[in-house]
């Protein structure tokens, strides 16, 4: 049976969701979805995406939960899966995004919407030509410095815009000391724009510690949002190419 009262909690899946053609059927977001503006001011806010409000939801009392298995808890959609239907999807490539799309568009009553916009954006991703040459430490939180390795979405996008990246050799998010920042030597420091708000001060900061590296601020929701905000990706990494080249 389609979905009728749908809690999604997560930022990008929940964008998905609304592009897919859903509104009524969305019930309850969170405090991190904030796309697209003019239709989650009108939902419920369950809480943060690691903070659920178990109780609120039990009011809502949904009938399709759509989590994360990285951006959600364990032990929290373990204890929403006694009561309701939960998907949780589980993202690091862009094979793994194009196919939650489909999926996930099946299971919510959108599946030819769905599997339109998986086409369209895996017909708009088209990979750089030139092999990848320049490194990035991709840094995603400050106190500690943390950066995206291996293992992640952000890493399959990198590479989807021709970089490498500067700690392919570790895994997942580790942290990083000033030094070991230094020591990797990468070409270029993107610092991103979520979840920790880096902004142009710690440009400064990054650049004292890497001082021949060019660093800039980028748009994280592009790096790791994994829905519809795919169809933004190529355009924003040609002109991210492009900027970077002529700094040179």
């Amino acid at each position: 049976m389609t979905p009728q009262r749908i809690i999604s909690v997560v930022p990008s899946q929940t964008e998905l969701l609304f592009d897919l053609g859903l509104n009524e059927e969305i019930i309850g977001i969170t405090r991190f979805c904030i796309h697209p503006a003019d239709k989650v001011k009108q939902k419920t806010l369950v809480g943060g995406t690691k903070t659920l409000n178990l109780n609120l939801i039990h009011k809502l009392n949904p009938d399709f939960v759509l989590a994360n298995k990285e951006e959600n808890t364990r032990e929290q959609i373990e204890s929403l899966r006694q009561r309701y239907t939960v998907h949780v999807t589980d993202v690091n490539t862009l094979p793994d995004a194009l196919s939650m799309i489909r999926e996930a568009g099946a299971l919510v009553g959108k599946r030819i919407e769905a599997e339109a916009l998986a086409n369209r954006i895996e017909d708009s991703l088209l990979p750089f030509s030139q092999a990848p040459s320049l490194t990035v430490a991709y840094l995603i939180w400050r106190k500690p410095y943390m950066v995206a390795a291996t293992d992640t979405f952000i890493h399959a996008m990198l590479e989807q815009a021709g970089f490498r990246n500067a700690f392919a050799g570790q895994t997942r998010y580790p942290v990083m000391s000033a030094e070991e920042l230094r020591n990797a030597r990468p070409d270029l420091i993107f610092l991103s724009s979520e979840p920790y708000p880096f902004g142009q001060k710690h440009i400064v900061e990054l650049q004292a510690i890497c001082p021949s590296a060019r660093i800039r601020l980028v748009d994280g929701e592009v790096f790791s949002w994994y829905g519809s905000r795919l169809l933004q990706a190529s355009d924003y990494f040609r002109n991210l190419r492009n900027e970077i080249d002529q700094s040179v």
